[in-house]
């Protein structure tokens, strides 16, 4: 099965353009510790709802961008490029959560 994201160059394109680049945390500092460093490299929250993730556009204009998706439904809510603020995708379904 298969949804569509709207890449925010390109429009709307099937998912499997894409690829996943996993979900968007924070990286710790250079004052963070070995622990918080291991902890952003290997641990993921794996939310069953709405989640801020990478998606990078393999097959058209070759960049990173954030994706707002529902985990479940693979609903798309909103795309943007990093540090832009995010703004309705779209496409967009409805999630029931």
């Amino acid at each position: 099965m298969t949804f569509l994201i709207a890449c925010p160059n390109c429009g709307p394109r099937d998912a499997e353009e894409f690829g996943y680049g996993g979900e968007s945390t924070t990286r710790p500092g250079p004052e963070g510790s070995s622990k918080d460093l291991a902890r952003y490299v290997f641990f993921r929250e794996n939310v069953d709802g709405w989640q801020t993730e990478w998606w990078y556009h393999r097959d058209g204009c070759q960049r990173w961008f954030v994706a707002e998706r529902h985990t479940y439904t693979n609903a798309i809510r909103a795309t943007y490029w990093p540090g832009a603020a995010p703004a309705p995708a779209a496409v967009t379904e409805e999630a029931g959560a």
